[in-house]
């Protein structure tokens, strides 16, 4: 093996940390030629001028080349793809997929979870954020879909600030990640918080198809879906985009709030859904003198369940998330809590509906599985 054979050996183990793929792979480095002289001269296209990576990826690259070459002199030459090399790398990235198809359809192998309520401020999503976070601690491939177009909130809950916004390669979408999740959300478009989404049925619909066809998450275990409260247009719209998605209701302990949450369940089940679970938010707590406070009454979950239940397969209920000051500060601080504080009493039964999640069975019949005959 030669001397520029290794330096392409090295290069291979460099990934782009945003599409999380070896460069060479994705057709960045251009040439490496070994000169008369010994020295050596190696040429790296990055996807898109500005690119956010940039200076990581140089980084690795110089490590990488000065790792094969024992001491010899060499020149980095830095560019930027073609437009027909955009091209080919997005194609390759999506593989088989023709036209505006997305990922997640019947035969794919991520599990998609949807996560709804029936009515805003229940904390759905610090759950959502909180089971993307076990999902990842486990050490899963994990993507997020800010589905509350209207009310977005995920990007803050995980610290992104409105500087931060996705990569364009093309027309593909590159997400940004935080505490191990990829995810994207249209706050991430709008460059201020102050601004407001007034947008109807068909825009909405649109949005939520973007996402999940522009957007490229890679290879993901699980994908995560934060629905707007009730059952509008997004809920019916995920019905027909992702008709396999499972879906988990969040509920408070209050009747009322159980009632209008077992409609989004039973919303999900018309539209050919699978409820798999309730989580129950702002349950009773132990004060500092041990006694236990129901601010907003107890049992809600536990209806939802019960109810849901009566109309199909049984739903477990998958926790009860006591009222708790530090799930509040850290959401404020962006971090999830079972980032930040695993072992409180929330955190402990966030962690305890992530595992649930992942005990049940999910059935691979009528897939194709990405395997063949030798």
């Amino acid at each position: 093996m030669t001397v520029a054979d290794a330096v392409w050996g090295a290069l291979g183990a460099v990934s782009d940390p945003e599409l999380r793929r070896p460069l060479t792979e994705l057709g960045m480095i251009e040439r490496v030629d070994e000169r008369e002289d010994g020295s050596f001269e190696v040429e790296l296209r990055l996807t898109i001028v500005g690119c956010p990576a940039a200076r990581q990826i140089e980084r690795d690259v110089r490590t990488a080349i000065e790792s094969a070459i024992d001491g010899a002199p060499y020149e980095l030459e830095v560019g930027v793809m073609t437009r027909e090399q955009r091209t080919a790398l997005t194609e390759r990235l999506r593989g088989s997929r023709a036209g505006r198809v997305h990922p997640f359809g019947k035969d794919s192998l991520t599990r998609v979870i949807a996560v709804t309520s029936g009515k805003g401020g229940v904390g759905k999503s610090t759950v959502t954020a909180n089971l993307a976070a076990a999902f990842a601690r486990r050490g899963l491939s994990v993507g997020l879909i800010d589905a509350d177009v209207h009310g977005y909130s995920i990007p803050g809950l995980f610290g992104l600030g409105d500087d931060v916004s996705p990569t364009r390669v093309g027309d593909m979408i590159v997400p940004p990640e935080a505490h191990g999740v990829r995810l994207i959300s249209i706050g991430m478009f709008l460059g201020d918080g102050a601004q407001v989404v007034a947008w109807r049925g068909p825009m909405l619909h649109r949005t939520i198809e973007q996402f999940l066809t522009d957007v490229y998450f890679g290879d993901l275990d699980v994908l995560l879906l934060d629905l707007p409260p009730g059952t509008g247009d997004i809920a019916i719209s995920l019905g027909q985009l992702l008709p396999g998605a499972e879906v988990v209701v969040v509920t408070t302990p209050q009747a009322a709030a159980a009632e209008v949450a077992w409609r989004s369940g039973a919303l999900a089940r018309k539209t050919g859904q699978r409820v798999i679970g309730v989580i129950e938010t702002m349950s009773p707590f132990a004060s500092a003198g041990g006694e236990r406070v129901a601010l907003f009454g107890e049992g809600g979950g536990r209806a939802v369940a019960d109810r849901l239940s009566e109309d199909g397969s049984p739903v477990e209920l998958l926790a009860e998330v006591p009222v708790s000051q530090s799930l509040r500060e850290s959401g404020d601080a962006g971090t999830p809590l079972l980032r930040q504080a695993p072992t409180t009493a929330a955190g402990i039964a966030l962690q305890r509906a992530a595992d649930a999640l992942l005990a049940q069975p999910r059935g691979l019949s009528g897939r194709r599985l990405p395997v063949s005959l030798v």
